[in-house]
């Protein structure tokens, strides 16, 4: 007799819980593969990686430019794709996951790991032959980071996994700068540091209010294991470790003043913002704290670009010598 994962078994639980008549494993359709590919994580990885490319010093074809984008897209919607198909039976017993297609039983999980790990290789070899093979190996070390160290090891055993498991994350500019110089430079450390240090507060936030969620699954998230109380704290800490970190393009030289001003305008906001956690007993000002978190990532980035090229003009040339020049 064929074994039966834990994983398959909550799902099947799941799907029978359903309307009746519902088939085990339904036909998945379009927005099914889009939703594998976690489009709202993967929207800000993008942004993030496309910074760290247009920062970094040099010149490149701006196709080549796309491509780099692109491979990075999709090997962070790859990553994503296989963390639903490895995370579906925790996905089916919290509210927040229930309906991804693999609990949802639109998909088969078969179909959804075939289809991570066809867009994972695909995405490195295209980087490697397309770009270079420095960046190729970072992206595929990204992926591999996502998937053995954060889902397969980290998330069901430690309070720490979004901690440790927030570098994968923060990677994506360093693949977008790789893509342009070809190595590993400090500008693009930085970067990385800044994604890192941001991922615990903007998570946390989120887990402050779906404790109840991931209790159920069984997922330690640090309000589970240490409750709300040291959460709220650890998050305070880290708004305030973020003040020389996000400071940090403009003592180095990556970015100006117009961004040093932003970075601190946004850093007081940040803080500020877990404070309001501090002292609220309820649910509503860690939802504000983590819609926010992300809008502050955001903006650091952007500020990054509009820094480095207030002129449009000046800012293509940076991919085509020349162009912006009297």
């Amino acid at each position: 007799m064929a074994n039966i994962s834990s994983a398959d078994l909550a799902c099947a639980g799941t799907i029978a819980n359903r309307a009746p008549g519902a088939s085990l494993v339904g036909e998945a359709n379009v927005a099914d593969f889009v939703a594998l590919l976690k489009p709202r994580v993967m929207s800000l990885v993008v942004f993030t990686g496309f910074v760290g490319l247009y920062l970094a010093p040099g010149h490149l074809h701006p196709l080549l430019a796309a491509v780099a984008v692109l491979c990075i897209a999709v090997g962070a919607g790859a990553a994503g794709a296989i963390n639903m198909w490895y995370d579906r039976d925790i996905d089916a017993v919290m509210k927040r996951t229930q309906n991804r297609p693999l609990p949802a039983g639109r998909m088969a999980p078969g179909e959804a790991l075939g289809f991570g790990c066809v867009l994972a290789a695909a995405s490195v070899v295209v980087m490697g032959l397309a770009v270079n093979w420095v960046a190729a190996t970072l992206l595929a070390g990204t992926i591999a980071f996502y998937i053995l160290v954060y889902t397969v090891w980290l998330k069901r055993r430690t309070p720490q996994n979004i901690v440790i498991g927030g570098a994968a994350g923060a990677f994506p500019p360093m693949v977008g700068w790789t893509a342009v110089t070809g190595d590993i430079g400090l500008a693009s450390l930085v970067l990385f540091a800044l994604i890192f240090f941001w991922t615990p507060p903007h998570f946390w936030a989120l887990s402050l209010y779906r404790t109840g969620d991931y209790a159920r699954a069984g997922v330690p998230m640090m309000p589970v294991v240490a409750g709300a109380r040291e959460t709220k704290k650890q998050m305070l800490l880290y708004t305030i470790v973020l003040w020389p970190v996000a400071l940090a393009p403009t003592l180095l030289g990556l970015a100006g003043l117009v961004y040093g001003a932003v970075a601190i305008v946004l850093s007081v906001l940040f803080t500020l913002a877990a404070v309001r956690v501090w002292f609220d007993t309820g649910d509503a000002s860690a939802k504000r704290m983590f819609a926010f978190s992300i809008l502050y990532l955001f903006l650091l980035f952007a500020a990054m670009l509009v820094d480095h090229s207030p002129v449009l003009a000046g800012g293509i040339g940076h991919f085509i010598p020349g162009l912006g020049s009297a």
